[in-house]
């Protein structure tokens, strides 16, 4: 049964190769969207807010260089 599904799994995969970067950006926005809409305003509650904004900047313009470095 194994080779079965991975034969139908690769056929899939082929198939929807080409919608890839969409599916895969709208996970990233749908991430996002969690952290902005949950993260950010929870950790605005407590008393060290610069440190939860300053660590929300550096995480993000980390990513940000690392996407742009790496490709």
């Amino acid at each position: 049964m194994e080779p079965i599904a991975g034969v139908i799994g690769a056929t899939a995969v082929i198939i929807a190769r080409p919608l890839l970067p969409y599916a895969l950006a709208f996970a990233a926005g749908a991430m996002i969207y969690v952290v902005v809409e949950e993260l950010i305003p929870e950790s605005q509650q407590q008393s060290s807010t610069d440190v939860a904004t300053f660590g929300a900047l550096l995480g993000f313009t980390l990513i940000m260089t690392l996407d742009v470095a790496l490709g």
